[in-house]
């Protein structure tokens, strides 16, 4: 099985942006850690991130018929981006969408998704964890 997990604008930037949002851990130690569950649960799973919302959806249409399963942080193009939502409409890839911090609970805008409109799945304010917990969810929709 294969997943492929996508993180969008900033997330880079995590143990440096709104510690008190996000925490104080790297985008490397998320990386470390979605690899490691993924080894410890038999799948392979590439991660990528992207500050530009044509390179996601780039990502998003080279997955078609080579990844089983998605995993995506959408970040600040949660709020905006049609484009990713078409995408991942295009492939029909089984989608969980991620969020690190409690979305619905910050600002108004933040209320808004429009990968939730394609996605099976919203995991939002279980920090890192949220992401093993979407492979999970992934490997059972998948068996």
């Amino acid at each position: 099985m294969k997943i492929l997990v996508i993180n969008g604008p900033n997330i880079n930037m995590l143990g440096i942006r709104e510690k008190e949002i996000y925490g104080d851990k790297s985008y490397n130690s998320l990386i470390k850690l979605i690899k490691k569950s993924a080894k410890e649960k038999g799948i392979k799973a590439t991660c990528f991130q992207s500050n530009y919302e044509g390179a996601i959806v780039t990502k998003i249409q080279n997955a078609y018929k080579k990844i089983d399963g998605i995993i995506i942080n959408p970040a600040g193009y949660t709020h905006t981006s049609v484009a990713i939502l078409d995408a991942l409409k295009a492939v029909n890839i089984p989608t969980v969408e991620v969020h690190i911090s409690a979305v619905n609970e910050r600002e108004e805008f933040r209320k808004i998704s429009y990968v939730r409109e394609y996605a099976f799945l919203t995991i939002a304010g279980e920090g890192f964890d949220g992401y093993i917990k979407a492979m999970d969810k992934l490997i059972e929709k998948l068996n």
